[in-house]
């Protein structure tokens, strides 16, 4: 049974008002929204699976992929546009080979677009794994996966280590 099942099980009635809840707990508790999930809910629902689609692509909170190992929020606020965070984003897209969804070619990366993260003073921002990073160009950004990149690695080597 998967995380949906359970969730549109636990149910006691379903009602069309509930989609967006449904839809938020089933992204919460699976990390997106697969078409199977979406589909699920159309049947309790008993909607045509377009309306769902439509509700949830409606809304930005969904996404309809798989978060990478490492999620990156990019800040487009006004203060991080006037600070060039463009520039951020299409160096991102170009090292990580951001694919249309935000995420990178290998899956260790996701890269979402927000409105504003509230850190103005340190513009342009990102927010990385939770983490606030400040003040950023190209070449800070470039260190700063450096470094998350050869910490993988290094984690990866002792995983490996302790598994021998």
């Amino acid at each position: 049974m998967t995380p949906a099942d359970t969730i549109i099980a636990g149910r006691d009635e379903l009602t069309r008002e509930q989609m967006i809840p449904l839809l938020q707990e089933i992204q919460a508790a699976e990390g997106y929204l697969s078409t199977e999930a979406m589909t699920l809910v159309a049947e309790a629902l008993e909607t045509p699976v377009s309306r769902v689609y439509g509700v949830a692509t409606f809304y930005n909170q969904f996404r309809f992929a798989p978060l990478g190992e490492h999620v990156i929020e990019l800040c487009r606020g006004t203060a991080c546009h006037v600070k060039q965070s463009l520039a951020l984003a299409q160096h991102l897209k170009r090292r990580l080979k951001l694919t249309g969804d935000g995420n990178s070619a290998d899956g260790r990366y996701t890269v979402v677009s927000v409105a504003c993260l509230g850190a103005c003073s340190i513009a342009p921002v990102i927010r990385l794994d939770g983490e606030f990073y400040g003040h950023l160009t190209t070449e800070k950004l470039d260190a700063l996966l450096d470094g998350v990149e050869a910490k993988d690695e290094a984690e990866a080597a002792a995983d490996d280590e302790a598994a021998a």
